[in-house]
């Protein structure tokens, strides 16, 4: 374990260093420059010395808004230098969402090129890269104001259950801990080359950052065309020679089911910021770590090192160096192992709370009762987790990802979980729908490979691990995984990246069974479902079947049962009873009768 004090080790301090230990080592690279550690700290220094102009000091706050660059990181580096907490604005957000963030941060200078800085329209002085020139007077680097660990470092703005996104304040200790913690426990060093991936605006960045250059190794930063997809990241990574590398989980399942190289410079692929469903099938040449925690926390709160082939959910491990888990019902008690708690998270990394929101910070923002430092706080974070025997947490959704579905609460999670168990399902989201007849429904968005599965056998791949309540009664293809710039699931734009499902061939059908189809499909509200769909499973139940008992009552001139409808289940199957009491009824009645009822049901 590193050996390190309070203020040695701060990010500014530790780029300080390897900037006089090896100043020609790269310390970026990317197809535009390479800065080696020498230039990137002089170009720091020269943005602290433009922003002290600018009156820019400790509790001050400066906006960056600009492309993944050499540019972005020697300006986030000045900022920290002149004792400025630095917001970092993703330029793919909306202009409403970057003008919020730069507003609401109080910002009073950004960091933008001339066409950025149009597009926010702040009213504040603005800093062109452009105009910035390193500062190679070495004795002029040397007097930058001095950072302490009660300094904030960053302010990450992350989506708000109002709509309204959150400023995260976080101080230089907590992230100072958070990267000494990733540098020792991966052994990162100058021999490695890190990946630069990750959306500036996604928290997981700082730690891809920061905690690979205060270690001296090369940050790799790909072009856009080499990021676009885990297809060309993947080619990029090899090409490249990178040896770490950090990505959403939802990049990471995909890249461990691509096929690698024996030899491959790649060692080590942490995944965090989603749900990681599966971990890595089989072997592959390098190790996965799957990394837990909220922004307010600072990154990273737990973290496991996964097994090649387990068939059990990935789990989120064990509480990082100086980080402490509770896992508490709702009287605030620690639940049992084994048992699902909410998941609160005290310790070093546990930040100051949100942008000029205190009542909200203080609703999350608890005093930690279980540590025995006076003052110490824990944050709520929202996640249901529980605890194996080895110690590893198992994650269980977020409390707002639980649902109520017939009266049944329900983990919209683990039937996703469960969906990428299915060989053609690649990805899987599953959503509360709207209502229909009074009752909710769930929908399945599905991106496959090698093939598309119908909706009945998917459904009844579910069934042997789930109850009928949890099967979603709606699937939709996905075209695409729509992602945000932070590369997490986009759930606002599944049904613009997908299509229905390719509806089921049924074949030549009877009348009756004809009848019965247009009946169910319109009570059910989906047009998807064939003869061989069952009722229950496409979303029926006894208020909905009591509808249908009445419509081929007043069509059939038949009587049935909700038990019988549900024993039944399929309109193939139902076809056949009604046409059975159809035959029967009609023995009973006199030739004209017959003839008829015949007519009437076109039979």
């Amino acid at each position: 374990m590193e050996q390190m004090t309070a203020e040695a080790d701060l990010i500014p301090e530790r780029i300080r260093a390897f900037a006089r230990l090896s100043p020609d080592s790269i310390a970026v690279a990317s197809q535009a420059r390479n800065l080696t550690y020498r230039e990137l700290y002089s170009t720091a220094c020269s943005y602290c010395k433009v922003l002290t102009e600018f009156n820019v000091r400790a509790n001050s706050v400066v906006a960056i808004c600009l492309e993944r660059s050499c540019e972005w990181i020697a300006a986030a580096l000045g900022t920290m230098l002149s004792r400025a907490a630095y917001v970092p604005l993703d330029a793919n957000w909306p202009d409403s969402r970057l003008s919020y963030a730069v507003k609401d941060s109080g910002a009073s200078v950004l960091i933008a090129t001339p066409s950025l800085a149009k597009r926010l329209d702040c009213g504040i002085p603005t800093i062109d890269p452009g105009r910035i020139i390193a500062d190679t007077n070495e004795s002029r680097c040397a007097f930058t104001p001095k950072v302490v660990p009660q300094d904030l470092a960053y302010i990450v703005y992350t989506s708000g259950s109002t709509g309204v996104p959150k400023g995260v304040e976080i101080t230089h200790g907590s992230l100072a801990h958070v990267a000494a913690w990733h540098r020792s426990n991966f052994e990162v060093s100058r021999k490695d080359r890190v990946s630069h991936l990750l959306g500036l605006g996604f928290d997981a960045a700082e730690l891809e950052i920061w905690a690979h250059l205060t270690a001296g190794s090369t940050l790799s930063i790909p072009s856009q065309a080499d990021s676009s997809t885990p297809e060309s990241i993947h080619s990029w990574l090899l090409r490249d020679g990178v040896t770490i590398t950090v990505v959403p989980a939802i990049i990471a399942m995909r890249l461990m089911e691509l096929k690698w190289p024996q030899k491959c410079p790649l060692r080590l692929l942490v995944a965090g910021g989603d749900i990681l469903h599966f971990g890595p099938s089989r072997e592959i040449p390098f190790r996965v770590a799957n990394n837990y925690g909220p922004s307010e926390c600072t990154i990273v709160s737990t973290w496991a090192m996964l097994e090649p082939g387990s068939q059990e959910a990935p789990p989120i491990g064990k509480a990082i160096d100086g980080v402490a888990i509770y896992l508490l019902d709702e009287e605030g008690k620690q639940v049992p192992q084994g048992a699902i708690g909410e998941v609160y998270i005290g310790g070093k990394g546990v930040g100051r709370g949100y942008r000029n929101l205190p009542q909200l910070s203080s609703q999350v923002f608890l005093p930690d009762p279980f540590s025995p430092i006076s003052g110490a706080r824990m944050y709520r974070t929202g996640d249901r987790a529980s605890q194996r025997p080895d110690g590893n947490l198992v994650f269980h959704g977020r409390v707002d990802r639980q649902v109520k579905i017939r009266g049944n609460r329900v983990e919209l999670d683990e039937i996703a979980s469960v969906l990428m168990r299915h060989p053609n399902v690649a990805f899987a989201v599953t959503t509360k729908s709207s209502e229909v007849a009074g009752s909710s429904h769930l929908s399945a968005y599905v991106l496959c490979e090698g093939g598309i599965p119908t909706i009945r056998e998917l459904q009844n791949h579910l069934r042997r691990s789930l109850p009928d309540y949890m099967i979603p009664s709606e699937f939709k293809l996905l075209r695409t995984i729509p992602l945000s710039p932070n590369g997490k699931l986009n759930c606002s734009d599944l049904s613009s990246q997908s299509e229905p499902w390719p509806r089921e061939e049924d074949g030549p059908l009877t009348p009756t069974e004809e009848k019965l189809l247009a009946i169910m499909r319109e009570i059910l509200g989906n047009d998807s479902i064939g003869v061989k769909s069952d009722f229950l499973l496409a979303g029926g139940h006894s208020l909905l079947g009591m509808q249908l008992i009445m419509r081929v009552r007043s069509f059939f001139g038949v009587e049935l049962g909700l038990q019988q409808l549900f024993e039944t289940g399929t309109v193939e199957a139902l076809a056949e009873v009604v046409e059975q009491a159809v035959i029967e009824s009609i023995e009973s009645m006199t030739d004209v009768e017959a003839q008829a009822q015949l007519e009437k049901l076109e039979i």
